[in-house]
């Protein structure tokens, strides 16, 4: 495994042009919980999978309860960026790393300094009344109660996509495009388990494609590099922060 870091930390010092790709495993270090692990939230025991009341029809017909699930379960306002985070920002403000694509929705990469993020899922800083499109932060869903109005009267819906919602285009593309145009691709902290997303590394046609995660993927045998340790324990090494 020490092999593997250090090939790591080699491609790294001989690329300007990264790209990282990475899921929810890139904020498990900051107490952010995953999706699919054994204590991921969908191994928990709710009412309703949250399959369901992360869905579209959920939030349209059931809003109060959505909403109750998703600031206990969602919102994390203490989390903090962790070594993953800062050494993504930096390799970036050292002009090797050209664009974060993240499955997240915690805005931690924002939080480390990175600037070039294309979010996928969107956002839980940003919330947009429905009805005259008013912006509102991440502090005022999660301290409203029931279901958060606008002064105007309409919803306030997260800016984050449900099942059943499309992925914004523009974002997207964005996406494609520095995946397509990349040396080297690094994918961190993603089981490769989630469509559209997980099919955007199609589009990487290098072959300095690196996976960074605690588990295996689908992919590992199309792998340069392969280390099955938590991202950030990683790049914390092959980053000097």
């Amino acid at each position: 495994m020490e092999e593997n870091i250090k090939r790591l930390k080699e491609t790294i010092e001989n690329s300007n042009n990264i790209v990282f790709f990475g899921g929810a495993g890139v904020s498990t270090e900051s107490g952010v919980p995953d999706f699919r692990s054994v204590d991921g939230l969908y191994n928990q025991k709710y009412k309703y999978p949250p399959e369901t009341i992360l869905s579209h029809t959920f939030f349209r017909t059931k809003t109060r309860e959505f909403f109750e699930f998703y600031r206990d379960k969602m919102l994390f306002p203490d989390v903090k960026p962790n070594k993953a985070h800062y050494a993504l920002a930096k390799l970036e403000k050292e002009g090797k790393l050209k664009a974060v694509v993240t499955q997240n929705i915690d805005g931690l990469h924002q939080a480390a300094g990175s600037k070039v993020v294309y979010e996928l899922h969107g956002s839980v800083h940003r919330n947009y009344c429905e009805k005259c499109g008013k912006f509102y932060d991440f502090d005022y869903v999660y301290n409203s109660t029931g279901i958060p109005e606008c002064e105007c009267g309409g919803i306030i819906k997260p800016d984050v996509v449900l099942y059943e919602e499309g992925l914004n285009q523009e974002i997207l593309n964005n996406s494609v495009r520095a995946i397509a145009n990349a040396d080297v691709l690094i994918i961190g902290g993603t089981s490769l388990a989630v469509y559209p997303a997980a099919g955007l590394i199609d589009y990487y046609k290098g072959n300095k494609l690196v996976l960074i995660n605690k588990s295996t993927t689908a992919r590992d045998c199309y792998a340069d590099i392969v280390i099955n340790q938590p991202i950030g324990e990683v790049l914390g090494q092959v980053v000097d922060l």
